[in-house]
């Protein structure tokens, strides 16, 4: 007998599951399968200066699809440094300064982006075809002192009382054209910065609007830090796990480089490590082909809507096509399997991988990573180097471990430091430990990989664009005939999804759905229209007031 209760105890410990070591169930957090990455101690160093001081053997920067112009690696950093001297010099930019760039791509983009930094003032992004009150807006909240825009949308810009500068869509273009003489000043300034301000890692570098995991729109503040940790945990750490050498690759700039993921791309990583970016002014399926195959593509990062192009394309062009790919990365928004497969069947000797990231995230979050006997191409990947994560019960608050669903949080030195001017939706989104809550519900398999399986949070994902329900709710209710609103999303194959909105109308009144429609379009960007319109009596709400929005969701889902 006396022998029974050591048998017991040593049973009782086979039966206790074993888990993987870079998950901890005492502590419920899930740490990164990679090595942990060094990042600069120095706390006087800016991200500019950290992308220009690794060495490479890469010869052109940026090229123009179209024009076939281009910006070589040995001229990129003197111009980014003549515009910074230039806007310090002749326009009075000072550090703190927010600039406001509302641009489509351009291989002028990430020079002026870049310029801005260098001399200590912040950058503040927008999608070029946001309404003249959206615009507004955003000027207002962030204090932006100037903007850089297109010629076709300075004549509307110059009711904000900011400088407007025009920029040309690619080098020497129009030079003599006086639109563009002050633009062609900065780039042909003075090389010479002078005493440049003292530029911190914490300080701020850019303002990056987004919902968020609910509400309006909030400006995210990333630090130099934060691009910096782009630089290693995301785009060179990626590029050491392959054996060709990144100054080989030419990617296809397709993404906008406004939004953090074509940003993070395109404008900060991949300039560190010499690769050739090929950029795209607008996504357009008959060009992208002739920029793969004109330029030797090897690396697409795409979104779903541009990737289930790249596959009708393929399996309708010449067999010769696309061969220099190398490899396609996805993000932005949730993918259908069916579109996985049809990619993998149609181009088998491309890489396929997804990656999760948010503006809060500066987009590093989790890379996919494949090799020649290990697949996931249904995942969005492992996590990113020093990166950290909880997968927690959203009801009980408990950590979850590998295998089972939960609310996605995440930490390290990628999280934003804060929303601007919004100390309440900072608190409710970065808890005191540094946990960011994403609002996203996964889970993480026993090989460390995570999946997406919904979203808590209400923002809608339009072919990778962010729209928050409540900014588009806020214009719904200034319609004189529109009682109460509500906006939800609404699955689309095409479009990842689509807003819907619910609205209650005085009575009395034949408001129609193209009236509605029509109505939002005039004050909103094209990508944020409502799609549909829904008539009801009244919307559910909670007893604090808030929309029950899972209750719409199901509605659709049922009756749609």
């Amino acid at each position: 007998m006396g022998s029974q209760p050591a048998q017991v105890t040593k049973l009782a410990d086979t039966m206790k599951p074993t888990f993987p070591e870079w998950y901890s169930p005492q502590t419920g957090i899930y740490s990164s399968k990679y090595p942990t990455i060094p990042l600069p101690t120095d706390p006087f160093l800016d991200v500019v200066s950290f992308i220009f001081s690794h060495n490479h053997n890469g010869q052109t920067a940026l090229i123009d699809h179209l024009s076939g112009s281009s910006i070589s690696y040995s001229d990129l950093f003197p111009l980014v440094k003549s515009i910074a001297s230039a806007l310090h010099s002749i326009l009075g930019i000072k550090q703190g300064d927010v600039v406001l760039l509302l641009l489509p791509n351009s291989i002028y983009f990430p020079i002026i982006f870049l310029a801005v930094l260098y001399v200590g003032a912040i950058v503040t992004t927008m999608n070029p075809l946001s309404t003249l009150l959206e615009i507004k807006k955003q000027i207002v909240d962030c204090k932006a002192c100037m903007a850089f825009s297109v010629l076709e949308k300075a004549s509307k810009l110059q009711s904000l009382g900011i400088p407007i500068i025009c920029v040309p869509e690619n080098v020497n273009f129009l030079k003599e054209k006086k639109e563009f003489e002050v633009f062609y000043k900065l780039v042909y300034g003075n090389v010479d910065l002078g005493l440049r301000p003292v530029i911190r890692q914490e300080d701020t570098a850019a303002i990056l609007y987004s919902s968020g995991t609910t509400g309006a729109s909030k400006g995210a503040i990333l630090t130099h830090r934060n691009f910096i940790s782009v630089v290693e945990l995301f785009i060179r750490f990626e590029a050491s796990q392959y054996e060709y050498s990144s100054s080989e690759n030419v990617y296809l700039a397709a993404l906008p480089m406004f939004h953090v993921y074509g940003l993070s791309l395109f404008v900060i990583g991949l300039l560190s490590l010499g690769t050739s970016i090929v950029v795209m002014r607008k996504f357009d399926a008959n060009e992208m082909v002739k920029a793969i195959d004109g330029y030797g593509v090897t690396h697409f990062p795409v979104v779903p809507p541009i990737l289930q192009a790249l596959t009708k394309k393929a399996n309708s062009v010449s067999a010769n096509c696309f061969k220099s790919l190398k490899q396609v990365s996805c993000g932005g928004a949730p993918l259908y399997g069916k579109t996985i497969q049809d990619f993998l069947e149609i181009l088998p000797h491309v890489d396929f991988i997804q990656g999760y990231g948010m503006t809060e995230l500066t987009a590093v979050g989790t890379r996919g990573f494949n090799t020649e006997h290990f697949q996931k191409y249904s995942s969005i990947g492992l996590l990113a180097p020093n990166m950290q994560a909880k997968v927690m019960d959203w009801i009980t608050g408990c950590s979850l471990p590998p295998g089972c669903s939960g609310e996605l949080w995440i930490r390290g030195p990628a999280v934003m430091k804060e929303y601007l001017n919004n100390s309440k939706a900072t608190a409710s989104t970065i808890d005191k430990d540094g946990w960011l809550h994403t609002g996203d519900i996964v889970y993480i398999d026993y090989d460390g990989y995570l999946h997406i399986v919904d979203r808590l949070k209400e923002i809608i994902k339009y072919k990778g664009f962010q729209i928050a329900p409540a900014d588009l709710e806020a214009v719904l209710i200034s319609h004189p005939d529109i009682l109460d609103a509500a906006v939800t999303a609404a699955a689309d194959k095409e479009c990842g999804e689509i807003p819907v909105a619910f609205l209650v109308k005085r009575s009395g009144n034949n408001l129609t759905q193209e009236e509605v429609i029509n109505h939002v379009a005039e004050q909103v960007a094209p990508y944020k229209k409502v799609r549909k319109v829904i008539f009801v009596e009244s919307i559910p709400k909670s007893a604090a007031g808030k929309i029950l929005r899972r209750e719409l969701r199901h509605y659709l889902t049922s009756r749609l």
